[in-house]
């Protein structure tokens, strides 16, 4: 249990904090590790998986929703924050869990939810019974319609899977949902909303937690009067204007929740922030706000050096303009995997594995996704077998499915390790044989081993202790490299259809094997400082 610091001052830290240049891994819990026979990972499963993320040389993990929910959107509809849904397990799992994993020297955070919750939770319920103007219906946005006797949403908003934005109730309101209609908006202006994630927060901090994942957290707050959209606005918001994400009064929620973090030394959150405006994000790590935001560039990049650079460049100036690390990420439960999103095959792979040395030779924090460290792709997927509700409310091609698929650990067949059951709440590709850890652990050209490797020279070897500016070279087209300050780590990429000659340095790893002392295309490598 972590010891509470009372009335600790929000303050940059002089000293480097253990977030700012750690490993995260996520794990996707129903996707990890099968304990039992129902082919839904749980947190016993992680539990006897911590020895292979000790060994990948992970610092920290970070678990999506096991919460009570009903399962709408997979846990992201929260019925109970905090508790554990038995199909996950109980609490007192997650205390073992939490103790073998701090025994080992791994931090655990955990996902927060705070804009919304499931229909099926005691508030939403209670609210429904209320009737119109009660103080129930005020912790949630309650509307009456528009049009002849109301039969027309309160304005235009869409929702990000699709369809309109709210739901009408028998007595004739509306309901306020910017994702699934059993996903409800909560209403910030409410102090029991507040108290409510205060109390929340709070319940796992003292159990041990190290900090938090703070879903949808540019969407909180919403402008008065909830005014109609732009039409042409994009379904995830982003752009500044956009009236259902990154209001102003979202910044009130942050500084909340980090309040109560600075009396837990050591804890931290990371947001989920989809807001493109520079200057609009820096606001979120403003030293009484969030101590990371995901960056989603190198995401959204394609494989290209120029526009990687690019991307790098932006993306170091928002934190740095706050004071605050950078955290990077390539993939996560919500997006294509690497491996498909640059082309597939033979191609993707070896791409991924090259972005793979390019994001952990970053300054910054780094955000792996289970799986990443195989080089998994995007499984195939038959319509029918889709669980997301984006598949059920958009069709099949908006289905975050194909990233979700659980993880294979060893053998030659589905299930693969992952369970006893071959019947996993979503099937596995009957090719991944090659793919499962057991293959990949004692094969030093694997993508495991890759990994293992970069993550350990991350760790100790004294070419990152160069600092955490980066000085560009000069570089063939299609290609880049970077140092980290004065003397430092060398990073070189090459996405160009030629090999390439390697900056001055001794090679400490490469993503492929180089050509004739040349580095390959859809490469990339690490160089030392050059020796004496």
């Amino acid at each position: 249990m972590r010891r509470r610091v009372a009335g600790r001052r929000p303050e940059r830290l002089p000293r480097p904090s253990w977030w700012s240049d750690a490993v995260f891994y996520e794990i996707y819990v129903r996707s990890f590790a099968d304990s039992g026979e129902d082919g839904i990972g749980d947190l016993e499963g992680i539990r006897s998986k911590l020895g292979y993320l000790e060994l990948l040389g992970v610092d920290a993990l970070w678990l999506t929703p096991f919460y009570p929910s009903p399962m709408a959107d997979h846990g992201y509809d929260v019925a109970d924050p905090r508790g554990v849904d038995p199909m996950f397990g109980t609490l007192g799992d997650f205390d073992v869990l939490l103790t073998e994993a701090h025994r080992r020297g791994i931090r655990v955070t955990v996902d927060v939810v705070p804009n919304h919750t499931s229909n099926q939770h005691a508030w939403f319920k209670s609210a429904l019974a209320a009737g119109p103007g009660s103080p129930e219906r005020d912790r949630y946005h309650f509307r009456d319609g528009r049009g002849p006797g109301g039969t027309e949403p309160p304005n235009n908003w869409v929702s990000v899977f699709g369809g309109p934005a709210w739901t009408r109730v028998p007595d004739g309101q509306w309901y306020l949902h910017l994702f699934a209609p059993q996903q409800p908006d909560l209403n910030w202006a409410n102090p029991d909303v507040r108290a409510d994630l205060e109390r929340t927060l709070r319940f796992w901090l003292d159990r041990g937690v190290d900090g938090f994942r703070i879903d949808v957290a540019h969407g909180m707050a919403k402008p008065a009067g909830l005014p109609d959209m732009d039409p042409d606005t994009p379904a995830h918001g982003g752009a500044h204007g956009d009236p259902r994400f990154d209001d102003d009064g979202v910044h009130e929620v942050h500084q909340l929740i980090r309040k109560v973090l600075d009396e837990y030394p050591d804890a931290m959150a990371v947001g989920e922030i989809w807001v493109q405006d520079e200057e609009r994000l820096a606001r979120y790590l403003r030293p009484d706000e969030l101590h990371l935001a995901f960056n989603f560039r190198l995401v959204l990049t394609h494989f290209d050096a120029d526009a990687m650079r690019t991307s790098i460049e932006r993306s170091l100036a928002v934190p740095r303009s706050a004071g605050a690390p950078a955290a990077w990420t390539l993939s996560n439960h919500d997006v294509w995997r690497a491996v498909s999103r640059y082309g597939g095959g033979e191609t993707g792979l070896r791409r991924a594995r090259a972005m793979a040395l390019v994001e952990l030779a970053l300054p910054g924090a780094v955000y792996l996704y289970q799986g990443e460290e195989l080089g998994l792709p995007n499984a195939d997927l038959p319509p029918e077998a889709m669980a997301d509700p984006r598949a059920r409310s958009q069709g099949p091609e908006f289905s975050r499915d194909a990233e979700r698929v659980p993880l294979p650990w060893e053998g030659t067949l589905p299930p693969y390790g992952f369970s006893r059951t071959a019947q996993t709440w979503l099937p596995m590709p009957a090719d991944w044989a090659s793919l499962t850890v057991e293959r990949q652990l004692e094969d030093p050209e694997s993508t495991l081993s890759l990994y293992r490797r970069a993550v350990e020279l991350r760790k100790h070897h004294p070419a990152f202790r160069g600092g955490d500016e980066l000085q560009w070279y000069g570089a063939p087209a299609g290609c880049f490299a970077f140092r980290r300050g004065k003397g430092g780590l060398i990073c070189a990429l090459n996405t160009s259809a030629s090999s390439i000659v390697l900056p001055p340095g001794e090679v400490l790893l490469t993503s492929s094997p180089l050509v004739d002392g040349r580095l390959a295309p859809d490469s990339a490598a690490w160089l030392g400082p050059v020796r004496d």
